[in-house]
């Protein structure tokens, strides 16, 4: 860990809890990326300007560069962040279950978000169309962009 300062800061011990584990799985929940270890899962948020890359273990580190994550293979997967906005969580247990995972949506392009779904919950609400669309825990995904695109 290079640099704790982000949304919430990392914990110091995340480098001691990740070490030595293998990543099993790799998926997103909504604008969360969630990498399933051998006895945890690690959440990141890219924020607005992060990033992870793949970049072999020798490269050298850069300012915004605040977390990397060494690979079997030499490689290493680096979290930048210029803005900070972004976020690493160390969670046990359902990642579903966390805080910032547990009330949302569903995906907009799975089986349960459909017509029927989005009239239910649009029924008793009195807010602008673009709010609602941009609710999180009606659907994930949808920011100002998509929600401007979809009502133009």
């Amino acid at each position: 860990m290079h640099n704790r300062r982000l949304r919430w800061p990392v914990s110091r011990v995340l480098p001691e809890w990740a070490q030595g584990q293998t990543v099993q799985a790799v998926r997103r929940r909504a604008k969360y990326l969630v990498l399933q270890l051998d006895r945890g899962f690690l959440l990141l948020h890219l924020g607005m300007s992060g990033s992870l890359l793949i970049l072999p273990e020798s490269t050298a580190r850069e300012t915004h560069d605040h977390f990397d994550m060494v690979l079997d293979s030499h490689w290493t997967m680096r979290f930048n962040d210029p803005r900070r906005f972004g976020s690493q969580l160390w969670v046990t247990g359902d990642p579903e279950a966390h805080a910032l995972l547990k009330d949302l949506g569903p995906e907009p392009l799975e089986r349960d978000f459909h017509a029927d779904y989005l009239a239910g919950k649009a029924r008793s609400r009195k807010v602008a169309i673009k709010q609602f669309l941009m609710d999180q825990r009606v659907v994930v995904g949808v920011g100002n962009i998509y929600a401007s695109e979809a009502l133009f």
